[in-house]
């Protein structure tokens, strides 16, 4: 719920932080960093305006259990410890870099500056499961793979999802190479093996669990978001030819399991308490199914977090020229909730740990400008993006950068950021 740490006249002795469009103090999000080039061991910091906060060098001044858990390389300590010490460690983060504190000659030290550090993933991620949330999103796509069935009869009754490849997640920032694969050509009789010719990105967020749940046992819905640390970009990387070739019966493999790009930031659910929606269910549709109902989250379980996708190729990098936006949308948009997804991942008994990470599935709006991936925006390659400099895209090619954004902004409410996540497929290594 909405609190002090909220207040949008809230100020830091960080004076970078002041009126920040992305790390004010009323966001404080959480990364695994350290300083580029230093050697040193990663750990825990809160992004502040330009700078971050170490959480280990600041373990001497902050006194909660939190604290002493986040004074470490990853954030599943933290996460352990659940949401009454997360909402802890939130006032006693924002009481010691308000402008006054008492904390400030002790605190000073302990910052570093953002532009110097390189980063890690933020938790150990044990299992990886990625979802399909966006019914506009499942709904393009169907039309692509099956023009005569597009949404499946299940899409509105449950939340569908896949188990995802958990070491092959990386970090922002961390290029990879083409993938290869068994590939059926259009006409063509047998399949053929090489790299993919028809990449693409999918506009995602990343859902971390925090506490955990036993085997067998299941979260009810209205407990579902006390279970869930925080939110952070994502990209699931797919290769469309071969998933085409290999999807039914048992959907994607290969296509999407070599590589995943997450940003180093993770915002806590509370610091995005502001940016809360109505969940967007027509009337018309079937009911929920009660596990996944609940008046909390028909009220409040969505999130208007505002997502845009950037490319940039080789030649606009030689050009010196700004990424082009291909897309802009928002998560408000999306058919599933976090609850929901949490809800229905365990209600069979299935146990999730702090630092297991959710995907929510490709984020696409009703309108193909707001769509979140290249199959959606090409029709399937059919229809060729023009970018500024006269460069023409169906798919990715080589050395082209994709870079996610999010953020959030309301009446009231100071505006944050969830960073950005970024990567450059590179030729394949075949």
């Amino acid at each position: 719920m909405i609190n002090q740490t909220h207040d949008p006249a809230l100020a830091s002795w960080v004076e970078s932080a002041n009126r920040h469009r992305d790390f004010p103090i009323q966001n404080l999000p959480f990364a695994s960093f350290r300083r580029r080039g230093s050697g040193d061991a990663f750990r825990v910091g809160v992004a502040i305006g330009d700078y971050i906060l170490d959480m280990t060098a600041a373990r001497g001044a902050l006194e909660s259990e939190a604290a002493a858990a986040a004074a470490a390389p990853t954030l599943n300590a933290l996460m352990a410890l659940g949401p009454a010490a997360w909402s802890t460690l939130r006032l006693e983060l924002s009481g010691a870099l308000r402008k006054g504190s008492p904390l400030e000659g002790k605190l000073r030290g302990a910052l570093v500056a953002r532009d110097s550090a390189e980063y890690a993933l933020p938790a150990h991620i044990g299992d990886y499961t990625d979802f399909y949330t966006s019914i506009h999103h499942a709904t393009n796509i169907g039309k692509l793979f099956r023009p005569d069935n597009p949404l499946l009869p299940n899409y509105k009754w449950i939340p569908i999802g896949y188990h995802g490849r958990a070491s092959t997640i990386n970090v922002s920032g961390r290029d990879f190479p083409r993938p290869i694969g068994q590939v059926l050509p259009p006409g063509a009789q047998a399949p053929v093996v090489g790299p993919s010719k028809r990449m693409d990105y999918e506009l995602e967020l990343g859902v971390y669990v925090g506490l955990g749940n036993e085997q067998g046992t299941r979260i009810p819905i209205d407990e579902a978001e006390s279970h869930v640390f925080g939110i952070s970009l994502l990209n699931d990387w797919s290769a469309r030819d071969i998933q085409g070739w290999e999807y039914q019966p048992l959907g994607p493999f290969l296509s999407k399991n070599f590589a995943t790009t997450v940003s180093p930031w993770v915002v806590t659910l509370e610091a995005l308490a502001p940016f809360r929606a109505p969940l967007a269910r027509p009337a018309e549709d079937p009911p929920l199914v009660a596990y996944l109902d609940s008046a909390q989250t028909r009220a409040r379980g969505a999130f208007d977090i505002r997502l845009e996708v950037l490319i940039s190729t080789r030649r606009m990098e030689g050009e010196r020229a700004a990424p082009h936006r291909l897309s802009q949308t928002s998560y408000r948009h999306a058919y599933w909730t976090v609850a929901q997804i949490v809800a229905h991942h365990t209600v069979n008994g299935c146990s999730l740990v702090p630092g297991d990470l959710l995907g929510t599935g490709t984020l696409s709006g009703p309108s193909m400008e707001e769509t979140g991936s290249l199959a959606e925006l090409t029709q399937g390659g059919k229809n060729a993006i023009k970018l500024p400099n006269g460069e023409t895209r169906t798919f990715l090619e080589d050395f082209d950068t994709i870079t996610f954004r999010g953020w959030c902004e309301a009446p009231d409410a100071a505006r944050i950021a969830l960073g950005e996540v970024s990567a450059r497929v590179l030729p394949s290594r075949a």
